[in-house]
């Protein structure tokens, strides 16, 4: 168990022989787990033998699915919030006979390395934070300056310390069969010629960080007189926003909160055209490198970018951007009210 077993020339291993399982804490939010498949494929790259496995949220766990470096998803059991010691202790004891010989712990909380730590994972790396002293044996120093982006806060993990990565940006495989059948089942009425736009009005996030119904439903109507068949996707909690754009613009299909994950994936994975707020779906357009419009409001694209070549994104940057607060704390949301649809209509692609 948990050894560097074979030593040698097997092309399959990486130079040190290693082929002894991984085992990545993931993030709770769709878009961090999307970049933290850059992780994945930087550790594949150095370990091309070692099988990785994640522990995550199940809310999280359908993106997986199109990522071909990971071999399985664990369920962390507990909701949102919760600390569940008993619970944790016994996920980690069923692992125990699994091999995990490194454990990476992307959240920075306390209890999430608990599940390595009671697992017996020999190494277990993540950043210093709320006093994990035990729980890491191998912690690494978190310089936000040195890296800026999340992408690469996760990436850091795979190499030696105080080292700014190169980041290959993560990348969704989606058969086209899935594509075509997810359509067929929920968007029957569009043929295949049309030129679909999917908009994704939520931001799981906060307020701050949604464009107001009144400019995305203005941007739906143009969009739709301009020829686009106009897609609302998202979750169930999306779907008040959804019902208030399509007061403004009729002729959208809400799809908020009657698609799984993956099946939003796969709508995401077929269209001609995406606009988003910095939310996880923006992190899976980019990654299955989809053309896409970002709208930034308390966040920032230095931050957390949407990671393709095809995306471009909208932030005003106004004197009190970025703030990172889930509402805004003057009031008015102008870094989002601000942004018209007339402007977003100007960057979408022809």
């Amino acid at each position: 168990m948990n050894s560097t077993a074979r030593q040698g020339n097997d092309p399959g291993l990486g130079p040190d022989g290693r082929d002894d399982p991984i085992l990545v804490v993931g993030p709770a939010w769709v878009g961090d787990m999307v970049m933290a498949g850059s992780l994945f494929m930087a550790l594949k790259r150095r370990w091309p033998g070692r099988p990785i496995d994640v522990l995550a949220p199940a809310t999280t766990l359908p993106v997986l699915d199109f990522m071909p470096q990971v071999r399985r998803g664990i369920a962390q059991p507990l909701g949102h919030g919760r600390f569940g010691l008993a619970e944790r202790r016994r996920l980690g004891r069923s692992l125990r006979d699994t091999g995990y010989g490194t454990a990476y712990v992307l959240p920075r909380s306390w209890k999430s390395a608990l599940v390595p730590f009671f697992a017996r994972v020999p190494e277990r790396i993540g950043y210093w934070g709320e006093a994990r002293i035990g729980l890491l044996n191998r912690p690494r120093r978190l310089d936000k300056r040195r890296l800026g982006r999340t992408v690469e806060r996760f990436v850091a993990l795979a190499g030696p310390a105080d080292t700014v990565p190169a980041v290959d940006p993560p990348r969704l495989a989606v058969p086209a069969a899935a594509i075509s059948s997810v359509r067929a089942e929920v968007l029957p009425d569009i043929k295949a010629g049309n030129r679909l736009l999917a908009l994704c009005p939520g931001a799981e996030y906060g307020p701050a960080k949604r464009w107001p119904a009144a400019n995305a439903g203005r941007f739906a109507a143009l969009a739709t007189a301009a020829g686009w068949s106009v897609c609302l996707i998202g979750g169930p909690k999306d779907r008040e926003i959804a019902g208030a754009i399509r007061e403004l613009a009729p002729g959208a299909r809400d799809l908020t909160g009657r698609t799984t994950l993956a099946q939003a994936i796969a709508l995401i994975a077929g269209a001609d055209q995406v606009v988003s707020n910095d939310s996880g779906l923006m992190h899976v357009a980019a990654a299955l490198g989809r053309p896409q419009v970002a709208l930034f409001g308390s966040s920032s694209p230095a931050h957390t970018p949407p990671l393709s070549t095809d995306a471009r994104t909208i932030a005003l940057d106004l004197p009190c951007q970025p703030c990172f607060a889930r509402e805004c704390p003057l009031g008015h949301l102008n870094c989002l009210v601000g942004i018209t649809p007339e402007r977003v209509m100007a960057e979408i692609a022809p």
